[in-house]
């Protein structure tokens, strides 16, 4: 990855009075598998389709190689997008429904079957071909879909967050199978989602959205290990996230405790927050605890169990593979490399 294949630059888009998207700006580089995560209401889907060519920005560029395409066509990009709804044609088999996008342009009927029969080939469903979609699984017919959308060998392949329909483990096959393919095909995947387990497990990069803003953008590691406010911290995986205060570098005040950590920077006696995450907890014996608290709450969630342990003014999420008893005192230890320090600025 490297050249710029897409760049957004102030990109502006209202409907009615409610105003989507806010001076927008971001680039895609060539073959990059890029995600664009947050909640619904956010303006992920806007961006998408604004690339697509599916709706016009108020203001601001899209830039393709360098090139502004903001009044091209859809059909005139050299994009395809794959939708969480599939639109397989019901009436034609697996063949047509590939293929459709080639006969458009007139293809030779010899090149038509080639190129099928190898974009079926991709998605692991050859053979395939004579069927017809409401004789296939959710799964499969979102490969078709797959197939349709890459036969036509684009540059740039967009995903309306295309495994929602899906069951879990079907959902979850589906994002190793799609990471595949985008390292086969060296192309560009634009994938849009609310679902932070897809965004971490495929993503070369993530841009965290809110509110038609950029939060942060980073690769899954830096998004889910250094998040740079809260809203970041909340919304990928679960955070423990209390108030501290910086007395120096290195060397933090929440809970009534002061703790080493790895951050600087800081003012001296700053108000900060401070972000944990629950796995990064241990349970220790009271005695040996930085802190001490009472097993509140326990709950089994099948490879680990997740506990509340009060603590002073404190409810602490605790995630670990042994469990400890309700009601039961323990202490807390924490490592300085799981404390991160964030600006009260969000």
């Amino acid at each position: 990855m490297g050249n710029h294949i897409i760049d957004l630059q102030g990109i502006c888009k209202s409907f009615g009075d409610t105003k989507v998207l806010k001076d927008f700006n971001l680039y895609i580089r060539e073959n990059e598998f890029i995600t664009l995560l947050g909640p619904s209401g956010c303006g992920k889907t806007t961006i998408l389709r604004i690339i697509g060519g599916f709706e016009q920005p108020d203001e601001g560029r899209v830039l393709y190689r360098g090139e502004d395409i903001v009044n091209v066509p859809p059909n005139k990009r050299n994009f395809n997008t794959v939708f969480q709804k599939y639109s397989l044609f019901p009436h034609m088999n697996i063949f047509e429904n590939v293929a459709f996008g080639l006969r458009i342009q007139k293809m030779q009927e010899s090149e038509i079957r080639k190129k099928v029969m190898h974009a079926l080939e991709i998605v692991n469903l050859p053979g395939f071909e004579k069927r017809y979609p409401d004789s296939l699984s959710g799964g499969q017919q979102q490969r078709i879909a797959i197939a349709r959308a890459i036969v036509c060998e684009p540059e740039v392949l967009l995903f309306d967050e295309p495994l929602g329909a899906l069951d879990l483990k079907l959902r979850q096959g589906m994002q190793h199978e799609l990471k595949k393919l985008r390292e086969e095909l060296g192309i560009t995947f634009i994938y849009v989602t609310h679902d932070q387990e897809e965004a971490l497990t495929m993503s070369d990069t993530i841009v965290v959205m809110s509110n038609g803003e950029i939060q942060q953008i980073g690769n899954p590691v830096d998004i889910y290990n250094e998040p740079q406010n809260r809203f970041v911290a909340r919304f990928i995986g679960e955070s423990n996230i209390v108030d501290g205060i910086m007395h120096e570098d290195f060397r933090v005040r929440f809970s009534e405790h002061e703790f080493t950590c790895v951050d600087g920077g800081f003012a001296k006696e700053e108000e900060v927050d401070v972000v944990i995450r629950p796995e990064d907890i241990k349970i220790v014996s009271p005695e040996d605890g930085m802190l001490r608290g009472v097993v509140k709450n326990v709950y089994f969630k099948g490879v680990h169990y997740e506990m509340v342990v009060s603590s002073g003014n404190t409810d602490w999420l605790v995630q670990s593979t042994l469990m400890e008893e309700k009601g039961k005192t323990v202490g807390l230890s924490i490592y300085p490399n799981d404390i991160h320090i964030m600006k009260k600025c969000n």
